[in-house]
């Protein structure tokens, strides 16, 4: 999707999570468990290592799906997510983990890249899609969804991975809120370094 004119969704302030309202961690385990099992169909297995439906699961396929799962549950633990918007470009600050950054210049997206690996953005309708690839075969797709009424945030996580026959998904909610503004004034010196002050700043 090329992106002309206004981006399609405003995203941009500071968001809370709602633990409320998300996914269960051991109920999203059994649904992915439970897709691995329509997929596997191999007899050759104890009973006693068969879903209920009598589909036979390996054991290195739920242990591989339960690993992304806490891997899924690992990137989704932020409580604040701070989000800039621009015209062209949007910065997803994460409480205590990595930042996700998008860019989109000519109308298409820009690939970023990072320590944790290659990140590439897209819009699909008014849902932000943020795709990584990270080493090891490991894939990270967020879509993040705002509410008509521009107080409510919905983040759903997929990660997939080249050892995982299926993906684990989770969903997190996140409510707006006013960010107390910072005491600290900061600029960048000429040597490079951030001088921050509580009162005004004389370089």
């Amino acid at each position: 999707m090329r992106l002309e004119g206004p981006m399609p969704a405003d995203f941009s302030g500071s968001w809370e999570r709602d633990y409320t309202r998300g996914d269960d961690f051991n109920t999203a385990l059994g649904q992915a468990l439970y897709r691995l099992s329509r997929k596997t169909n191999d007899s050759r297995l104890p009973v006693e290592q068969r879903m209920g439906n009598g589909t036979a699961v390996p054991q290195r396929h739920r242990a591989s799906v339960y690993a992304i799962g806490r891997l899924a549950e690992l990137i989704t633990r932020p409580q604040v997510l701070t989000i800039s918007q621009s015209e062209r470009e949007i910065s997803i600050a994460r409480e205590d983990d990595y930042a996700i950054f998008c860019a989109f210049y000519d109308g298409v997206a820009k690939n970023t890249a990072s320590d944790f690996g290659a990140e590439v953005c897209g819009w699909d309708g008014q849902q932000l899609v943020s795709h990584m690839t990270l080493p090891d075969g490991l894939q990270v797709t967020h879509r993040l969804t705002v509410a008509q009424n521009g107080k409510n945030l919905r983040v759903v996580t997929t990660v997939r991975s080249s050892t995982a026959p299926v993906p684990f998904t989770l969903s997190r909610f996140y409510t707006k809120f006013e960010a107390p503004s910072s005491d600290f004034n900061c600029v960048e010196t000429l040597s490079m370094r951030r001088v921050c002050s509580t009162g005004n700043l004389e370089l």
